[in-house]
């Protein structure tokens, strides 16, 4: 696959793999600003989302927005957010691999979102690329620090990429929670299914006296944004509400309670029901991976030995 460099003129320069310049321009800001509209007006009627504490927004400066992430609405809901002049000013931060694979899903990523590609094999240019963002006025920067949606609808370990980037800096964090999104649209689920939606937003944190290059200082960031995420989740589902795990076969997804895989060796989850379920692949296909690495029982007259 060939590489080149991702330019923004005057902001990003990173490689992505990708062979096709950015499209800007009053005609790209014209068709984002009309499906951004479209947007809201569906998740208003079909979603019915609501948002608490916008007023919590630092709307006078450039500020990162993280949030917990659990479907491919995250990043829609927390754009409705904004107002919609500042929506050519906001960038989800979104998997180059995944959302700019091809030119059909950089165009959509790109005009319909204003996506921001990052390159998670090249990080130090990731974050650079931020900051050169966060250095123009009046930008929102959308980011999950998960690193993915969730499996099970709990929430996960917090990534340093997000501490990494604001310490040191006066640049403000707002910690968000979007409750409902796991049960409207999960992961491996082709369409959203009609659901409540509810977003809250927190007060903004700064972390200027964090030095970045200490490890300690940075993992201790990262802990109090996730603290701030729970914080919010907790006015859904009480205070023992996202560490108390959804389904009880869904501790698996917990490192105590996580299982390994007989072919890759990465964790997965159990399904409900009981059977083997991954993300990025089906039940079905899990449970045949299952029975074919299923060790089968002994025979033969030494069996019973």
């Amino acid at each position: 696959m060939h590489t080149w460099t991702f330019e923004r003129p005057g902001v990003l320069r990173f490689r992505v793999p990708e062979s096709w310049r950015r499209p800007d321009g009053a005609s790209v800001r014209t068709v984002r600003l009309a499906i951004q509209l479209g947007m809201r007006a569906l998740l208003r009627t079909y979603s019915r989302l609501e948002v608490v504490g916008r007023e919590n927004l630092p709307l006078d400066r450039s500020f990162v927005m993280i949030c917990n992430h659990s479907s491919h609405l995250d990043a829609v809901c927390l754009l409705a957010s904004l107002p919609l002049a500042r929506i050519h000013n906001a960038f989800p931060v979104a998997a180059a691999d995944y959302f700019f694979s091809t030119p059909l899903r950089s165009c959509v990523s790109t005009i319909a979102v204003n996506g921001v590609p990052l390159d998670r094999h090249n990080g130090s240019d990731s974050l650079q690329a931020c900051r050169q963002l966060l250095a123009q006025p009046k930008t929102a920067l959308i980011i999950f620090p998960e690193g993915t949606r969730t499996c099970s609808g709990t929430l996960g370990r917090f990534r340093s990429g997000v501490a990494r980037l604001v310490a040191g800096t006066d640049v403000p964090v707002v910690p968000c929670y979007l409750s409902g999104a796991f049960e409207v649209w999960p992961k491996g689920q082709l369409l959203p299914r009609p659901g409540a939606l509810r977003l809250f937003i927190g007060h903004p944190r700064t972390f200027a006296d964090t030095v970045a290059a200490d490890r300690d200082a940075v993992a201790r960031v990262s802990l109090q944004l996730r603290d701030d995420v729970v914080a919010l989740g907790e006015r859904t589902f009480g205070k023992k509400g996202l560490s108390t795990p959804l389904h009880p076969l869904a501790a698996a997804a917990t490192p105590e309670g996580a299982h390994r895989s007989p072919l890759q060796n990465i964790p997965f989850v159990l399904h409900p029901s009981g059977r083997p379920w991954r993300c990025r692949r089906s039940v079905d296909r899990l449970a045949a991976h299952a029975r074919r690495w299923r060790v089968p029982p002994p025979s033969g007259p030494h069996a019973d030995r």
